[in-house]
């Protein structure tokens, strides 16, 4: 896992060289992110393979519901400007949808597959993003340089790593 993470912060750093004057600690963040994914499934593995899958995922939104409340009242994002937009009902709309079908039942579909499968082989996709927002940066006319190909193969050499088979040894 250590190698994925590596061609992850490789890529970052890279990028940081390739277009700088972009802010690119936030990336730190999508790192910190994906590691603490790892510890979430590891604790679902765990602690909370007798809780089903929805039950996981409906008790993680319970427990952001005022959090989230809190941030959407001192955003600004209910205040007259933002509401008042021609685009803003087709906005919130595309925003429901990205949250019932994109986090909603990717959660639970994720939390079944950490229950049925191991956490490392579940969370070993969270390494392919990076790879994935290469391709979206290529289409949006971002360099691309053969550095970052090699970063995106630790990545790919760290997920196979992660997910072949060990042989067991024969006594």
């Amino acid at each position: 896992m250590l190698v994925g993470l590596l061609g992850a912060v490789l890529l970052v750093i890279m990028g940081s060289d390739i277009n700088p004057g972009q802010n690119y600690w936030y990336a730190g963040l999508v790192i910190i992110a994906t590691i603490l994914y790892a510890c979430n499934a590891n604790i679902i593995k765990s602690k909370l393979h007798e809780v089903s899958p929805m039950g996981i995922a409906v008790g993680n939104f319970v427990f952001m519901f005022v959090p989230a409340l809190i941030l959407l009242f001192f955003s600004g994002a209910l205040n007259s400007s933002v509401t008042s937009g021609v685009y803003f009902m087709s906005s919130l709309g595309y925003v429901i949808v990205l949250s019932i079908v994109g986090t909603c039942i990717a959660k639970v579909m994720f939390n079944k597959l950490i229950q049925i499968s191991s956490p490392v082989f579940s969370v070993s996709v969270t390494y392919l993003i990076p790879i994935v927002g290469i391709f979206w940066g290529i289409l949006d006319k971002e360099k691309f340089t053969l550095s970052q190909v090699i970063a995106s193969s630790v990545i790919l050499l760290g997920v196979y790593m992660v997910n072949k088979k060990r042989s067991v040894p024969q006594n």
